[in-house]
């Protein structure tokens, strides 16, 4: 494999790691080449956690950022290697997103002497679960080295501001009955008709649309899969309803599964998956000046991301990468160069003057 050149344009890089195969658990070549190029910066100080790299500047500024981007993709399907046609890099993981990787790296070789000490990093594992992703084992093992006063988590923003997350939880709401012949079914309790109270209380649902830092967030509690049924003669005797509920940062795990519970009061109701929120902290000065830098316009993002992470840190943070997330993970997926050239522009301009 060819060393990655951090002296090349952003798009030239972006097509050197896109070519490298990284799926999750298969990191490992991807994380050996972008750690060999950054310990040949002598300005960083460089550190590897399995396949996971930390690159630092440590100048005693007043400030310190972190920059991180994940190294992994979802499975290839028939799109590799990348190919540029028309201003459009296509290709697996363009988006999601070694375009975003492709800036950190170039920052992190070409940009010496920056006005606020950087964290780089590169982690793996993040299109997976949670207890193999990168960020997280980092976070629970060297949280210092996640410190900062803001950090930009680059995934697909459409080369735009999103700032901070909503957090996710999931929960399953279960109605229970009692089996009979479908034949007698006044002799059972068909619990699949009970969750239909569960569907009734969903569907008059009106979300919370909080304003935090000036942003509108909009919270969502929808069912997403419902299970039950025993046979084609027998009345039911459970039936559960998986449900979603996407709340913004102002609310705690705590303070969201306690809504959850009170909105379904009189069901059972078991927790399956849950994930804090992320404040967007604009009123930091670091992150006022990232605001400024790329023109003041900031919208909310209402899906989750590992900026999340940064919250439970205490430190403020947004998403800003190239690329349009609605088509991460899809066989077509690509990325205009217009994006990646912008976000690269923007971040060394804001990282260059005070």
């Amino acid at each position: 494999m060819p060393p990655l050149d951090l002296t090349a344009d952003v798009v030239a890089l972006t097509r050197q790691l896109v070519d490298i195969e990284s799926v999750s658990g298969e990191e490992g070549p991807i994380a050996d080449a972008v750690e060999t190029a950054l310990r040949a910066l002598p300005h960083l100080t460089v550190q590897r956690f399995g396949h996971t790299l930390v690159a630092r500047t440590s100048y005693g500024l007043g400030e310190r950022v972190v920059l991180a981007g994940h190294l992994d993709t979802v499975p290839v399907n028939d799109n590799l290697p990348s190919r540029l046609e028309d201003g459009v890099l296509h290709g697996l993981g363009t988006c999601d997103m070694k375009g975003g990787d492709a800036v950190i790296l170039r920052l992190a070789a070409t940009l010496e002497r920056p006005v606020r000490d950087v964290t780089y990093v590169l982690y793996e594992a993040e299109e997976v679960e949670a207890d193999r992703n990168g960020l997280n084992l980092l976070w629970q093992s060297d949280p210092d080295l996640l410190a900062a006063d803001f950090a930009i988590l680059m995934e697909p923003s459409n080369a735009g501001v999103e700032a901070g997350c909503q957090g996710t939880l999931r929960v399953e709401v279960r109605t229970r009955g009692e089996r009979a012949h479908s034949a007698r079914s006044w002799m059972g309790v068909n619990a699949i008709h009970r969750a239909g109270e569960v569907l009734r209380r969903l569907d008059d649902y009106e979300p919370r649309r909080p304003v935090i830092d000036g942003l509108t967030y909009h919270e969502g509690l929808n069912a997403v899969l419902v299970s039950g049924g025993v046979a084609g003669n027998v009345i039911p005797d459970e039936c559960v309803v998986t449900v979603n509920h996407r709340f913004a940062p102002d609310r705690s795990e705590d303070e969201a599964l306690a809504f959850v519970r009170d909105f379904f009061d009189g069901f059972e109701v078991t927790v399956t998956d849950s994930a804090p929120g992320a404040l967007p902290g604009l009123d930091r000065p670091a992150a006022r000046a990232f605001v400024e830098a790329v023109g003041g316009q900031v919208g909310p993002k209402f899906g989750w991301t590992d900026v999340a992470r940064f919250t439970t840190l205490g430190v403020p943070a947004v998403n800003f990468g190239p690329g349009d997330p609605t088509f991460a993970h899809k066989q077509d997926e690509h990325v205009a160069v217009s994006e990646i050239e912008h976000c690269e522009q923007v971040l060394r301009a804001w990282l260059s003057r005070d």
